[in-house]
């Protein structure tokens, strides 16, 4: 089935992290989203994360790294267990998308800069 253009568009948006204190950081949308989403953020066209935001942002995506971590580590041990194949991981891991942000928050909350995103 041929996606319609709006699938089209959507699957093509870039979140573009910008800031005074690292070098910009795109991410497709969907990932983009996803960490939005796991830092309380709206992940709306636009935004902006304060200085004050980042400790916590940083702390909320490594307790999701761990847990989605830990979710996959069960789904394999329980499918070995009832003789199933176990499923395959993600090609890119939470870990290897949100290390880029974390580093940028660190640097950011460091220099006292807010990052803003758009989209």
């Amino acid at each position: 089935m041929a996606r319609t253009d709006t699938e089209f568009e959507q699957a093509l948006m870039l979140y573009k992290f910008k800031s005074k204190a690292a070098g910009d950081l795109i991410m497709l949308e969907p990932n983009g989203r996803r960490v939005l989403q796991i830092i309380g953020k709206d992940p709306g066209p636009t935004g902006i994360i304060q200085p004050h935001e980042m400790a916590a942002a940083v702390a909320a995506l490594e307790r999701a790294i761990v847990d989605d971590e830990a979710r996959q580590k069960a789904e394999a041990e329980a499918a070995l267990a009832r003789g199933d194949k176990p499923p395959k991981p993600e090609a890119v891991s939470l870990r290897q998308r949100a290390h880029p942000l974390i580093e940028m928050l660190r640097r950011c909350e460091t220099a006292e800069r807010e990052i803003v995103w758009g989209v």
